[in-house]
């Protein structure tokens, strides 16, 4: 058995986004097929819940070619100056360390390249992020990764109906306990604030960061 986390779109109230943990049959094992089954337990139990209808896995595991692109290393950002990179190269490459960065050559990698970079492990504490200039903080904890991804999807708009079509995400990989940031929470951000018609704060940084200061950011442990 395993649990992990799903997360749906909330429509009404401060909250935007309902975590809620699911436990779940595991298939053990690195092949596709593997994982794929261990998305299908996840979702059917998901399925048991109130207001779950179907869910969306957003990772490169997921069964749906929509959902399959979901993911951090193939979600793409343009520059101001035309510059085609991943969420994923964004993110490694916008952190500033106590020791240094951004390290903005990174942008310029494959997302593996760049989730690999051993400068990331050896220039010291993360101190927040720079991205085209503009300066991220820390907190809350999740902000600048759900802006990049946001953002990309953004670039996606005929996406939003098949998103629209799901009650909830899931990423059968994404470890709470191990991890904190998560495209599929991103992309369930995303469609709570499609649905509430508050797409536009993604355009605005400070208010972006309001917006999330007062979500309960229960997927990051």
């Amino acid at each position: 058995m395993a649990k992990r986390p799903i997360f749906i779109p909330n429509l009404d109230g401060p909250v935007l986004v309902k975590t809620v943990d699911v436990t779940f049959d595991w298939f053990s094992g690195p092949a596709l097929s593997q994982k794929q089954r261990s998305i299908d337990s996840l979702h059917a139990a998901a399925k048991k819940l109130s207001g779950v209808v179907n869910v969306l896995e957003a990772s490169s595991k997921s069964r749906d070619p929509q959902g399959a692109s979901l993911n951090a290393f193939d979600l793409m950002l343009t520059t101001p100056e035309g510059t085609e990179l991943s969420v994923e190269s964004a993110f490694q490459g916008s952190k500033v360390f106590a020791e240094g960065g951004p390290y903005t050559d990174i942008y310029g990698k494959s997302s593996l390249e760049a989730k690999r970079d051993e400068r990331l492990q050896n220039s010291g504490e993360l101190t927040g992020f720079r991205f085209m200039d503009v300066d991220w903080p820390l907190e809350p904890q999740t902000a600048f990764y759900d802006w990049l991804c946001t953002t990309a999807l953004k670039r996606k708009p005929g996406l939003i109906d098949h998103l629209a079509q799901h009650s909830a995400f899931s990423d059968v990989e994404f470890n709470p306990e191990k991890s904190i940031t998560c495209t599929a929470w991103a992309v369930a951000l995303y469609v709570s604030l499609w649905k509430r018609g508050q797409i536009a704060v993604t355009d605005d940084k400070a208010a972006f960061l309001d917006l999330l200061r007062d979500q309960p950011v229960s997927h990051a442990q």
